[in-house]
């Protein structure tokens, strides 16, 4: 079902305090997004995975704003309605100073969100950006622009400690002005709690479903990335080859809670 409004920071909270779940898919394109906004699905995320499913880089790292700029540009041409969130791409946001500049170029670009990876440390970045009127999505957990620090993709909080300190992070960055928070390979139950202790909305890619939204990257829910990591699902196999039917069908799990299940949950 095409969306009948436009999709807000206000209409996405007051979405979580119904209960109400949304939809996010990644978007690099103005077709994909016309087609992502014409399936219901209310939030765009121009992530820096370009650099793996368009550029064919082996990580993120690569890719440069002006990248960014391009792809948030051409997402902006297709969607009308819905949200669109642009990655910070690696070293953007170094210092605040360097996030706010590039920040501005991306909503100048079309984002209406800019999303970046840490925690606490980027206290002082996001309070910045969002007294200037740029809103922000942290994202926490797994962190694909530091994959060359922490080794490898992995599961993230699964220790007590590392559990404590994600949830006061999220906590922190919330009271900073964060708009919504992104969760990466966290366990389920962590996922859960940081969703029920956090008024904004908390939306998850392998952290099981009880959060208030979901993400996948496009090509992986069209199976057609090569590689589909565990947590997510070819819903263009399930409905008929149809491209625009997948879209619909991921939108409708998602908003229905049936996806991701256990089959899908890492941990």
């Amino acid at each position: 079902m095409s969306l009948s409004k436009k999709v807000t920071v206000r209409s996405l909270t007051l979405a979580k305090s119904k209960g109400e779940k949304f939809a996010m898919v990644t978007s690099y394109d103005a077709t994909f997004a016309r087609l992502s906004e014409e399936a219901g699905i209310e939030c765009l995320l121009v992530g820096d995975s370009l650099g793996n499913v368009v550029q064919g880089q082996e990580s993120t790292v690569p890719v440069t704003i002006d990248d960014m700029c391009y792809h948030t540009s051409c997402v902006a041409q297709g969607a009308n309605k819905a949200m669109i969130v642009a990655d910070m791409p690696f070293m953007t946001y170094a210092t605040p100073d360097a996030a706010f500049a590039n920040a501005a170029a991306l909503m100048q670009s079309g984002a209406h969100m800019v999303k970046m990876e840490g925690g606490a440390w980027l206290e002082e970045t996001i309070a910045l950006l969002t007294q200037r009127g740029i809103p922000v999505c942290a994202h926490m957990g797994l962190l694909p622009q530091s994959v060359n620090k922490i080794g490898g993709y992995r599961l993230h909080g699964k220790t007590r400690t590392e559990a404590k300190q994600l949830l006061a992070d999220a906590k922190q960055l919330e009271e900073a002005g964060a708009d919504l928070l992104l969760l990466e390979m966290v366990p389920a139950q962590l996922a859960a709690q940081v969703t029920q202790k956090l008024k904004i909305p908390v939306i998850g890619i392998g952290a099981g479903n009880q959060t208030d939204a979901q993400v996948l990257v496009i090509y992986d829910l069209l199976g057609v990335s090569g590689y589909i990591p565990r947590f997510a699902n070819n819903f263009l196999h399930s409905n008929n080859g149809s491209i625009q039917e997948a879209l619909a069908a991921y939108a409708d799990a998602v908003k229905s809670g049936s996806f991701p299940d256990a089959e899908h949950t890492p941990g």
